[in-house]
């Protein structure tokens, strides 16, 4: 029996020493950190003691890496960004811009040319309807001498052709429209010639969109890849410089501008210098708009185009009118040509009236041709001017 005690007595000490060993085994796995890297979060509220510390990782042992932080933007990234060139914008061809246009036209002119088909169609024309004609076209400000013209040339033809369809009357008054408009004239814009760029001076009253055409008309020289240099010479009205530069920089163009209320010659004639300078096709100037009453302001027009002169010939002096105005435009006309020379005339807002007679009657004014007209508010609704375009969209397709 006492071997028997003794027996026990060995096991029950091995079993106390073996269960010592194992608790501080477990305890001091606990008090270690674990060993495994970035995969495990300590609890909340508790830190490591390298992050007590210095926040530096030590030995190896297995902490969550901080996040590195982005790098600083350098005055050289900052630079560059700066200096990345603007995209320029890529205007609609000039070619066919009428056509694009004519939906709008013809919508507009409708009481004009179809009033006038709608007269023209009936059998037996009395002296009524004939009245009713000339009525027709005097409102659409075509102008006495050339309505008595037309008229007496549509009384002839009709007496020729007797019986009349639709078709045979529009074909009938769209030769006449047209012998009256003219189709041999020079339309187009004169630009570099004989090494030096084309000098376009661009002239009107105040409110007829002078700034807004000589910015049109940079984007059609450029849409025909021609290069354009502007001249601020409105210095009188604030914001005339900044809408130009505005206008020239959607395209490239660059604008030669002086301080405000600054002599304008002298501003065109550092525009002129610099377009020679950088071999530009074309120098647009616009200059401040003017009553033409006002003697003082038409003689510093011509003071601008003589400056000019020195450094180059004044190659078009565009006149800007606003169809809406109707025959007080031509009184305008007569002004502004017994002040500069006047070779082309630009006629803005001609969608929105029915006055579509105003191209006959303001060339038959002044003996030069209508070389540009205005269909809208868009930068691409400035059209060449085209006579069959226009008078097509006046009377609108042809009945087949």
């Amino acid at each position: 029996m006492e071997y028997v005690y003794l027996i026990i007595a060995i096991a029950v000490v091995l079993f106390a020493t073996t269960g010592a060993l194992v608790g501080n085994t477990v305890r001091r796995r606990r008090r270690l950190p674990s060993a495994r890297t970035g995969a495990e979060t300590l609890p909340a509220g508790e830190k490591s003691a390298v992050e007590q510390s210095d926040g530096e990782p030590a030995g190896g042992v297995g902490l969550l890496e901080r996040p590195t932080a982005p790098a600083a933007r350098t005055a050289a990234d900052e630079a560059e960004v700066v200096a990345a060139p603007p995209a320029h914008e890529v205007p609609a061809p000039a070619a066919g811009r009428l056509v694009r246009l004519r939906a709008r036209l013809a919508r507009s002119q409708s009481s004009f040319g179809r009033g006038l088909l709608a007269l023209l169609s009936g059998d037996d024309l009395t002296d009524e309807d004939w009245e009713d004609v000339e009525s027709t076209l005097l409102l659409a400000d075509v102008g006495v001498a050339a309505t008595s013209e037309l008229v007496a040339a549509l009384k002839e033809r009709t007496a020729v052709l007797g019986a009349r369809s639709w078709s045979d009357v529009r074909d009938m008054l769209r030769d006449e429209l047209l012998a009256q408009i003219g189709t041999t004239a020079d339309r187009s814009l004169r630009t570099a010639a004989d090494g030096r760029p084309g000098v376009l001076l661009v002239v009107g009253v105040n409110g007829t969109g002078k700034t807004t055409t000589c910015g049109k008309i940079a984007r059609l020289l450029v849409a025909d890849g021609k290069s354009v240099v502007l001249g601020a010479a409105d210095t009188f009205r604030a914001a005339a410089a900044d809408q130009l530069e505005t206008w020239g920089g959607r395209v490239g163009a660059v604008t030669v501008r002086g301080p405000e209320g600054g002599d304008p010659a002298s501003v065109a004639f550092d525009a002129v210098k610099r377009g020679i300078a950088d071999g530009a096709d074309a120098v647009v100037i616009d200059t401040a708009g003017r009553l033409h009453t006002k003697v003082g302001l038409m003689d510093e027009l011509s003071k601008i185009k003589r400056v000019v002169t020195k450094q180059s010939p004044v190659d078009e002096v565009i006149l800007v009118l606003d169809a809406t105005t109707g025959q007080n435009a031509l009184v305008q006309a007569r002004v502004f040509t017994e002040a500069v020379e006047i070779t082309g005339v630009a006629l803005t807002k001609l969608d929105g009236t029915a006055k579509g007679g105003i191209v006959i009657a303001v060339q038959r004014e002044l003996g030069v041709p209508v070389k540009l007209v205005g269909l809208g508010e868009g930068p691409d609704d400035l059209a060449p001017f085209e006579p069959e375009g226009f008078v097509d969209a006046l009377l609108g397709d042809p009945v087949r």
